[in-house]
């Protein structure tokens, strides 16, 4: 169980790095984007560039941030369960697992219809869409191991894998 478990650490702080990367691809595009006004040039697609790495850092850092515990959660309605708590955890986690599994298969089936028709942005780059929905499908697709992941954690061991202290305490 130790290589599994740090494998899918380590997959979890992979999408959170990747989606720090797709961050500074913002600045870097903004940037270039001012300079090319300054410059008097043109920098065809820059905002549509701009807003797929603003979608990708999203959901390539959904399964870290769900295991650093930075998503809103319904914390204060868990800690008025009481010794009924970890029932509240498990239902929230299937929950959260059937969901965030729904969203994956359609994230990758819409990747795949947008790959099969040729489908094209509407903006200046005329970029293949299914290029950015990549980061669509694989975020969900990280997000829904992840949150497979604590529910068999919590089944198992009683215990959620989120690092947060203030979830570990019930302080927030």
């Amino acid at each position: 169980m130790g290589i599994l478990r740090r494998a899918l650490d380590a997959l979890y702080l992979a999408g959170g790095v990747v989606a720090a990367l797709f961050t500074l691809a913002i600045l870097v595009i903004i940037v270039a984007q001012m300079i090319a006004r300054w410059t008097g040039n043109v920098f065809p697609g820059a905002t549509d560039y701009a807003g797929y790495c603003m979608a990708a850092a999203s959901f390539f850092a959904f399964a870290y941030a769900l295991n650093h515990g930075a998503h809103i959660r319904v914390s204060l309605l868990l800690n008025a369960l009481g010794r009924h708590r970890v029932k509240g955890e498990l239902w929230c986690f299937g929950m959260g697992a059937v969901i965030s599994s729904y969203f994956a298969w359609y994230g990758v089936r819409g990747m795949f219809e947008s790959l099969k028709w040729n489908d094209i942005s509407q903006g200046l780059d005329k970029t293949p869409i299914w290029i950015p929905q990549i980061s669509m499908a694989v975020g969900t697709v990280l997000l829904a191991i992840a949150f497979w992941d604590n529910l068999a954690r919590l089944i198992m061991t009683g215990h959620h894998g989120m690092r947060s202290g203030a979830i570990e305490t019930g302080t927030e």
